[in-house]
């Protein structure tokens, strides 16, 4: 147990340096595109690009630790990491939007890799500790949360070229990760180095708990980059200053991970289930705030709700898919399923940039609900088959 506890402390110190990253990202990627791009309906490109990154990485870099083990496999995305965001500041400096794009792709890389924090923290915890390890180390993302948006406000005029500080200091933050993830003790499976079989693929993917974990989680994702990555273009369209934005993502991702430290608690108590079908009510009700208006407040409470639907959704998921597979079935199936996310966000990211453009905010949000309705509709199925199944 003092094992696990000391890897979730290295893994949540790990994803703060994540969110830190991710969060600047996440401000000013769709800034310096629409600053960078002829049509401005590609703004949001290199967020999707960003996202592609990272869904042609999830598999390769899944099964990459399943072979070399966790601490080098978070080395390794690390050390991309820097030269994404090195590639992303050359790009600013020449005024190159479709570098940029390729910077921010290969900065997904690490993104990508470092999603399977929340696994490799679920792979050493024994059954009763499992949720709250996972919610323990996605309550990491907190500090980003805070100190991503500020170190954003601090760095993105610091240089004569616009937004370049910003993505340097990304560079400074990844050597962190590289130093402290060598603390990491997580030997490489044993399961996995003795070959023990395992099923396909596909047999792993049909079953129902895996469906609505990954679409609940995928939707959830979908939704949250939908609204999200819109929201510092729809503010700024609406006539509201950066730092508004900035100030909304910020608390955006703190409603993503300050419900950590009770997720895994709540699950425990309550059920996997019925938390995520908490995740998705709170959705709703995200919309029903975003359609009501689009002053600063409006887009605050809504952005931090976002982020708390979201957390239950996607802790109840990771929870979820662990049920799903066995120990040497953990690499391909937690790879299938952060495969079938990115896929989803990217999706999403690039639509938002289009819809916003074309259609506006408002039209955004009714897409949004579609989604939620039907990870709703999934999460309500499964639970009345497992009470079915009780007897109860």
């Amino acid at each position: 147990m003092e094992t696990a506890k000391k890897n979730v402390a290295v893994l949540a110190t790990c994803q703060a340096l994540l969110f830190t990253n991710n969060s600047t990202a996440i401000a000013l990627n769709g800034l310096a595109g629409y600053a960078l791009a002829t049509d401005k309906a590609l703004a949001t490109l290199p967020v999707t690009a960003w996202v592609i990154g990272g869904a042609l990485s999830t598999l390769p870099a899944s099964l990459l630790m399943k072979r070399i083990g966790r601490r080098a496999g978070f080395t390794a995305g690390a050390l991309t990491g820097m030269v994404g965001a090195a590639i992303c500041s050359f790009a600013l400096y020449l005024e190159s939007f479709w570098l940029f794009c390729f910077g921010t792709m290969v900065f997904g890389v690490y993104n990508a890799a470092a999603q399977y924090y929340r696994f490799a923290a679920a792979d050493v915890a024994s059954a009763d500790f499992k949720a709250k390890a996972i919610s323990l180390v996605l309550a990491g993302g907190l500090v980003g949360g805070i100190v991503g948006p500020e170190t954003s406000r601090l760095t993105v005029d610091l240089l004569a070229t616009r937004y370049l500080g910003a993505y340097l200091a990304l560079i400074g933050f990844l050597v962190l990760v590289v130093l402290v993830v060598q603390w990491l003790d997580i030997p490489v499976p044993a399961a996995a180095a003795h070959g023990e079989p395992t099923r396909p693929l596909a047999q792993i993917m049909v079953q129902p708990v895996f469906v609505v974990a990954v679409l609940a989680a995928a939707i959830a994702y979908g939704v949250m980059n939908l609204l999200m990555t819109a929201t510092p273009l729809a503010m700024g369209l609406c006539g509201h200053p950066y730092s508004a934005a900035a100030t909304v993502i910020g608390w955006h991702v703190i409603g993503m991970f300050g419900p950590s430290f009770f997720t895994g608690s709540l699950i425990k108590r309550f059920g996997v289930l019925q938390v995520m079908a908490s995740g998705a009510l709170l959705l709703y009700v995200v919309v029903a705030i975003a359609l009501s208006g689009i002053s600063v407040p409006h887009f605050w409470f809504a952005l931090v709700l976002l982020g708390v639907g979201w957390n239950f959704l996607y802790i109840g998921g990771t929870t979820l898919i662990t049920e799903a597979c066995t120990p040497p079935e953990r690499a391909k199936t937690q790879g299938a399923n952060d495969l079938i996310i990115f896929v989803v966000m990217a999706t999403s990211s690039f639509s938002s940039g289009l819809l916003l453009e074309k259609s506006g905010w408002q039209m955004l949000n009714y897409l949004a609900l579609l989604f939620v309705t039907a990870a709703a509709i999934a999460l309500l199925w499964l639970l009345a088959r497992r009470r079915v199944a009780a007897g109860t």
